[in-house]
């Protein structure tokens, strides 16, 4: 995301480029995204009085981002937006469930991890489910400047398979924009 001044307005008016990671982001979610402390009745408001603009036109909250467009924001809310941050770490995983992780990966890619998913195992958590390949995702993540990779599609519990695994948002929306549309 780059910050620009609009020049012949109120130097509390603030112009956002969309970056590769929110192309195809929701105006709404973008906000949550990047300007956590504008809530979503303030985003709506302003995109119904016409306040909130993508490249000089009105928009709707509703409406996806593309990479590269100007989005202007009007005074109010935080002052600068949120740097990008991993998510926060609830669970630190031991030695052998990292092992476990990466002994799954087929390949990696620096947008993608392609994993085989052994059967028994589940793709995501549950009511009584502890162990799950969501659950062991924070075994890639190397920084806090890394985000946390995200599942892209699921397998049964009891099947086996190969899975796709996102390394960054941006890659998510991509991968998730093809499955939908196979």
């Amino acid at each position: 995301m780059t910050i620009e001044r609009t020049q012949g307005e109120s130097d509390n008016v603030r112009q956002f480029t969309v970056s590769e990671d929110d192309d195809g982001i929701r105006l709404d979610r973008w906000f949550k995204r990047n300007l956590p402390l504008i809530g979503f009745a303030t985003v709506s408001r302003w995109a119904r009085t016409g306040q909130i603009r993508v490249d000089g036109k009105r928009v709707k909250p509703e409406d996806r981002l593309a990479e590269g467009q100007v989005l202007r924001v009007p005074p109010g809310g935080e002052e600068q937006p949120t740097a990008r941050k991993a998510a926060p770490r609830t669970r630190t995983l031991s030695p052998e469930q990292i092992a476990e992780a990466h002994d799954m990966v087929i390949r990696e890619t620096a947008s993608a991890i392609v994993l085989n998913k052994p059967p028994g195992l589940a793709t995501q958590g549950g009511s009584k489910m502890t162990k799950h390949v969501d659950g062991l995702l924070d075994a890639f993540v190397t920084d806090e400047k890394t985000p946390r990779p995200r599942l892209v599609h699921r397998l049964d519990k009891d099947t086996s398979g190969v899975l796709l695994i996102a390394r960054t948002p941006g890659a998510a929306a991509s991968f998730s924009k093809r499955f939908a549309s196979r």
